[in-house]
């Protein structure tokens, strides 16, 4: 038999495509077994919200005020309609396409593997780096709670990792990411409880500063608005794009779903709206009651407006309570999430197989969780992530670019496919989703593309090393 060599031979390799039949007919099926179909509606909407609320407002406002000023509510709100037009199309492919792998499943089977590869290589380091990135906050909020309570918290040798502020490990952190792993061990549906539980906690919270905050809003606070510049504002939308990364984890539970035609596009949109209303509630009331030059990058930012504005402890320390909570439900979804785009990507041969192996009473994938979360756990406790933190944005906006190409792609080559959901106005808004993705990374740092890049690097060199060889698609040519 005549084989293809030279150029071409290659092109046929890398831009091998995964067929949408072969994908959805082998949705839930791992080594061993099959994931459980056990989540509705509501549980995945707090799913998405659970992945999404809590860093953007309980660590990254802080870090993002210094840089917009006032104008940090706009900021939310142009990282919020960037993320929605990326959310349209998510809602459509995760109706048709209802699978584990979210957005690298998709360029699987529109872009081909190379880049399908790239695609949840960076959902690796938005998943994984942004776990370990917000389990760190939530060392600063335990913090915060046991100065209020008792007058001291836990020294910075033990809550620091190496070279931040005296640190040797930080255990705060490995507790929340262990806690998340024992949650996800017991099943999703399980888990999908605790996060409800959880959601309800950090919304409450949330609307309870917002109700104090506004009895000390000052309308001098909010000038000069933009003392920054639109360039400030803009720089602010990008860092705080990093709080609206987990509305996709919706779509990560494709294979645990009850209706994942009907329910994934509809939580997935229903997050965002929810999402991004509190954080322009939260963000005016912070600004309004706080003056924005005394915001000083304090990852409990919102404990330091509250301390400010009552006397009462008590307050404060409801809040750092809540945002203890809600940070555990952010680590805990997107712990979750990322388990199973490495469950996909395992199934696919780009990963080793253990990664999929199912087990047979939790219906989850234990090996892999177990792995995932003892990783995650060592990075937050051991490893100054530094820019490699600032980079998870940089990742989610390519890998949000592809999921808009993804669509206008799928809507050439399968206009008949069925679609419980379909983007308004395609192919305009997902072109005016690639704009805003590509205006987003623009505006971030030389110093974070570089790490990106060396990222992507690391990340073709396993490619070339291992999944191109060991891919399902391989083996079967």
């Amino acid at each position: 038999m005549n084989q293809r060599t030279g150029p071409s031979a290659t092109r046929a390799v890398l831009f091998r495509r995964k067929s949408v039949e072969d994908l959805v007919a082998h949705g839930g099926e791992g080594e061993g077994g099959h994931l459980k179909r056990s989540l509705g509606l509501g549980q995945l909407t707090t799913l998405s919200i659970g992945a999404t609320l809590g860093s953007g407002i309980f660590v990254v406002l802080g870090q993002a005020v210094p840089v917009a000023g006032p104008a940090v509510v706009i900021s939310f709100i142009l990282a919020g309609v960037t993320a929605l037009f990326s959310a349209l199309s998510y809602a459509e492919l995760a109706g048709m396409i209802p699978l584990s792998g979210s957005s690298y499943s998709y360029t699987y089977a529109t872009l081909g593997e190379l880049i399908a590869w790239v695609c949840g290589w960076c959902l690796v380091l938005e998943y994984g780096v942004s776990v370990a990135s917000v389990a760190v906050g939530w060392g600063q909020y335990l913090n915060e709670l046991l100065n209020l309570l008792f007058g001291f918290g836990i020294p910075d040798a033990l809550s620091q990792p190496p070279g931040d502020a005296g640190g040797v490990v930080n255990l705060p952190a490995i507790a929340v990411v262990l806690l998340a792993m024992f949650l996800l061990l017991g099943g999703a549906k399980e888990s999908a409880r605790a996060n409800f539980v959880m959601v309800v906690v950090k919304v409450a919270t949330l609307v309870l500063f917002c109700a104090i905050a506004f009895t000390a809003v000052k309308a001098g606070n909010f000038k000069p608005f933009l003392p920054l510049g639109l360039a400030g504002m803009s720089a602010g939308g990008a860092k705080l794009f990093f709080s609206y990364i987990g509305f996709d984890a919706a779509s990560t539970a494709g294979e645990e779903a009850k209706n994942p035609q009907k329910d994934l596009p509809r939580a997935i949109l229903l997050s965002l709206g929810i999402v991004t209303l509190l954080y322009c509630l939260v963000a005016v009331a912070a600004v309004g009651a706080f003056p924005w030059q005394k915001f000083d990058s304090n990852e409990a930012a919102l404990s330091q407006v509250l301390t400010s504005i009552v006397s009462n402890k008590l307050w404060s320390i409801l809040l750092a309570i809540g945002a203890i909570v809600a940070i555990s439900s952010v680590v805990l979804t997107v712990l979750y999430g990322q388990t199973r785009i490495l469950f996909a990507m395992s199934r696919d041969g780009l990963v080793p197989k253990f990664m999929s192996k199912v087990d047979p009473k939790s219906g989850t994938p234990k090996i892999n969780t177990l792995v995932v979360s003892v990783f995650v756990a060592l990075l937050a406790a051991f490893i100054p992530l530094g820019k490699l933190a600032d980079a998870t944005s940089i990742g989610t906006l390519f890998a949000f670019g592809l999921v808009n190409v993804a669509v206008i792609l799928l809507r050439r080559r399968s206009p008949d496919r069925p679609r419980s959901f379909r983007v308004p106005f395609s192919p305009v808004t997902p072109l005016l989703g690639v704009a805003c993705c590509l205006y987003m990374m623009f505006s971030l740092d030389v110093e974070t593309w570089i790490v990106f890049g060396g990222w992507m690097l690391l990340g073709l060199g396993l490619y070339f090393g291992y999944g191109i060889r060991k891919s399902e698609l391989a083996r079967r040519t």
